[in-house]
């Protein structure tokens, strides 16, 4: 895969418990790191839920594997550094099997 094809800044994004200042914790998801990563989008579709038609486009997320992104799992999130396109992460592959590339295949429009 030729590296003008990674052109998208990619951060991923782990789930961690903060404190509020108050003496509480919260999960949030705190930034790990930033990457570049190239976006191909799927076709797209719907989901009913609580009677309500939400939109949700699937896309692959191509990055290369580093000790980086070998941290990646699937309670993770990636987001379009530029955008600010949250996409939730179903499943991570290493499409030829060569341990350059990880293909992460993420849906946006789902809510976190």
């Amino acid at each position: 895969m030729p590296a003008g094809t990674l052109r998208h800044r990619i951060a991923f994004d782990r789930r961690e418990d903060v404190d509020d200042g108050y003496g509480n914790t919260q999960a949030e998801f705190v930034e790990q790191f930033v990457v570049w990563g190239g976006l191909q989008a799927r076709f797209g579709g719907e989901a009913v839920t609580a009677a309500r038609l939400s939109g949700q486009q699937p896309v692959t997320i191509t990055v290369r594997n580093s000790s980086q992104t070998e941290q990646i799992k699937p309670d993770w999130r990636a987001r379009d550094v530029y955008s600010g396109e949250v996409y939730n992460i179903r499943s991570i592959a290493d499409p030829t099997d060569g341990g350059a590339y990880l293909d992460l295949l993420c849906q946006a429009g789902v809510a976190t």
